[in-house]
């Protein structure tokens, strides 16, 4: 199976997105709504339908960037959010990405990536993040068949990190969406 534009374009034509809650989750909506600093500079990568990218965009960040490899999510999000500028929409693989960013937000693209490249997503985010920069999101804390989204543990997921980032939350998420509960961790990573 090869997760190129034409694969994930047609899960999202055709509605097999069952990892998109609809809107933003609970656990990012707590994140957000305690940051202050709204010049920060945000890159949301596997953005999909941006429910994240919305909600921060209609709360005053301005300097959000959304990248996914599929145009059509990227068009339904342009649709609902018409004044978010077209600049800011990347159509681009994540690992052909250049920036420097002070957060990256994740939210189900890290289990939508092969597991080969999990190394290499860690080291392309630490690359793409201004140092003291931040990881934040959501990693899911289980096993999935064997397409995407692609499951795993802490176990597994912290060697990727941890000479990259300085660990500051990699646990178990307390306030996730109901079907999630016991399902996904939490993180917050600080690059060195």
């Amino acid at each position: 199976m090869e997760l190129n534009k034409e694969y994930w374009s047609d899960r999202y034509k055709n509605q097999d997105i069952g990892w998109d809650y609809g809107s933003i989750t609970f656990p990012l909506k707590a994140y957000f709504d305690q940051l202050t600093d709204k010049s920060i500079t945000i890159l949301i990568p596997g953005a999909g339908n941006g429910h994240e990218a919305e909600y921060l965009y209609r709360k005053g960040f301005s300097n959000i960037v959304i990248c996914d490899i599929s145009e059509y999510p990227l068009q339904q999000f342009q649709a609902r959010v018409p004044n978010f500028p077209n600049r800011q929409l990347i159509r681009e693989n994540f690992f052909n990405l250049k920036g420097n960013y002070d957060l990256i937000v994740e939210q189900t693209f890290f289990c939508a990536l092969n597991p080969s490249l999990r190394k290499s997503y860690a080291i392309k985010c630490a690359e793409l993040l201004k140092t003291g920069g931040k990881l934040v999101g959501l990693l899911f804390n289980c096993e999935f068949a064997d397409s995407p989204p692609f499951g795993g543990s802490k176990e597994e997921y912290l060697p990727y990190f941890e000479n990259l980032f300085e660990i500051k939350y990699f646990d178990e998420c307390y306030n996730s969406i109901p079907k999630r509960t016991g399902r996904e961790l939490f993180i917050k990573l600080v690059k060195k």
